[in-house]
């Protein structure tokens, strides 16, 4: 079984904007394609787990994300650096169409990771969630992965409601950095 860091999007790899999907909009936290080239040569699958709720609300589509993904795993493979796997949660409860329900994938819950596990063969317990909000890290420990906040994004917003001993760190390059030694 291999190891794993699951990388929220929004927040943890890009500026937070609301509902992001076009190219013109994406901006990198700075620090992160270097944050991901270490996690790749430390041997770990980097897997990007992010809820997209805009899909449900109809704000754009899922071929949206996937034009999305394909550009930010271009930039940072001439950056030297690999996204393994984009997974999404396309649905919201109060989303549109068959797009509105509850669901096992949307963090806190799981299941995003929970499905990663199962399609690259991925330890859960020897990896990692990094990301900006509570909801990532109810999302770790409830998959049995080590959970890390970041204070980007929401992260500095968030990081008073966490549980007591969540390693915090600014931001994904320095979180990198930390976990190397």
């Amino acid at each position: 079984m291999q190891r794993a860091v699951f990388l929220d999007r929004d927040g943890t790899i890009n500026q937070e904007k609301d509902y992001l999907y076009r190219i013109e909009d994406f901006e990198f936290i700075p620090g992160v394609p270097e944050a991901v080239k270490i996690f790749n040569a430390a041997g770990f699958l980097v897997v990007v787990v992010t809820n997209q709720s805009g899909v449900a609300r109809g704000y754009y589509t899922e071929e949206d994300v996937d034009i999305l993904h394909r550009y930010v795993s271009s930039q940072l493979e001439g950056a030297g650096a690999k996204i393994d796997c984009w997974m999404y949660c396309p649905h919201h409860p109060s989303g549109k169409g068959s797009y509105a329900l509850p669901c096992a994938c949307r963090k806190p819950l799981p299941g995003m990771l929970r499905d990663a596990a199962r399609q690259l063969d991925i330890d859960l317990q020897s990896s990692i969630m990094i990301g900006d909000k509570r909801a990532d890290v109810e999302a770790a420990i409830a998959a049995g992965c080590r959970p890390i906040l970041v204070r980007t994004g929401y992260g500095a917003a968030e990081e008073a409601d966490v549980p007591a001993g969540i390693e915090i760190y600014d931001d994904l390059y320095s979180a990198a950095v930390s976990l190397l030694r």
